[in-house]
């Protein structure tokens, strides 16, 4: 009895249990019958289907990502780079996508070619530092007193031409939202970057020597100023140093003439005073410097010089 009982309660339970699915917050899913779709849902919730001939085809409800190949590709002034893109995406219409993409995998092979299409199509017609600056805005080429010009470019006229990376992004983002837009995809383009802007293997290595030459110019300019600012300061010291050197030399000579007139003044007064007394000591300084053992003179007596000897 419970076999039976069992026999006929397994397929009421297996025809239940193949009629209810779930669809969570992160899902969205078509309903299809015999592959033709007939109902599409959108919302968290249990739902019913009929067994066996209706199924449930689901898609992801949540930011997608699409990632590139870095891929080489020519800009407007003919150097050749390779760009690596990224995008974000969502499904916005299942049933637009089941119908043209079935599923996410091929979705991404779908993306490859729209995304790849648009990037070439925008960088092609873009020098590179359009390319790799992302405003407008004016680059600072000469630094305040000598012109010095800004070597990161390979070719010199690059300078004066403006970034426009965003605006390149946002073409590119516009492009293919109305290509997706154009062949029903059902799908939303969230965002796309440009990830990385690389030139190849044989421009790189000539980029780098021309940076690394521009920057030792940059360097030796900055040496010489240097040089010249060092000599200028040692000669600005060395004058300095002539100056305090002459003005003390003054001082010195002031201060010496002063003492001298102060000498000659006491040695006037005591002249004065004591004449044959200032007459006898100077004599007789005289002799000690101008007499010695070794010394021999030969004077008449009636000479000045030994007036106080004589005596």
């Amino acid at each position: 009895m419970k076999k039976i009982v069992f026999i006929l309660f397994f397929p009421v339970v297996l025809f239940i249990y193949s009629s209810i699915f779930i669809i969570n917050e992160v899902e969205q899913a078509i309903i299809t019958q015999f592959g033709k779709p007939i109902r599409t849902l959108t919302q968290a919730n249990f739902y019913f289907k009929i067994p066996f001939i209706q199924k449930v085809r689901k898609f992801d409800k949540r930011m997608l990502e699409w990632d590139g190949y870095a891929t080489e590709m020519p800009t407007k002034d003919n150097k050749y780079i390779y760009i690596d893109a990224f995008a974000r995406w969502s499904i916005s219409d299942p049933l637009k996508f089941y119908k043209n993409a079935k599923t996410e995998r091929n979705a991404q092979s779908l993306l490859d070619d729209i995304i790849d299409g648009a990037v070439r199509d925008k960088i092609s017609n873009r020098s590179m530092t359009e390319i790799v600056r992302y405003s407008d805005t004016e680059l600072l080429t000469e630094s305040e007193d000598s012109n010095i010009i800004d070597d990161f470019n390979i070719e010199d006229e690059d300078n004066i031409k403006l970034g426009a990376r965003l605006k390149i992004i946002e073409s590119i983002k516009n492009n293919v939202s109305d290509k997706l837009l154009e062949q029903n995809m059902g799908i939303d383009l969230i965002d796309i970057q440009l990830k990385r802007i690389n030139y190849n293997k044989e421009v790189q290595e000539k980029l780098f020597h021309r940076m690394i030459s521009g920057q030792n110019r940059i360097a030796e300019k900055y040496r010489a100023q240097g040089q010249g600012k060092k000599q200028e300061i040692l000669g600005t010291q060395t004058q300095k140093k002539k100056e305090i050197l002459s003005n003390a030399y003054l001082e010195s000579q002031k201060i010496k003439g002063d003492a001298d007139a102060k000498a000659t003044k006491i040695y006037a007064d005591t002249y004065g005073k004591a004449p044959e007394f200032y007459k006898f000591i100077k004599s007789l300084e005289t002799y000690k410097n101008t007499l010695d053992s070794t010394t021999s003179l030969i004077l008449s007596t009636d000479n000045i010089y030994l007036k106080y000897l004589n005596k």
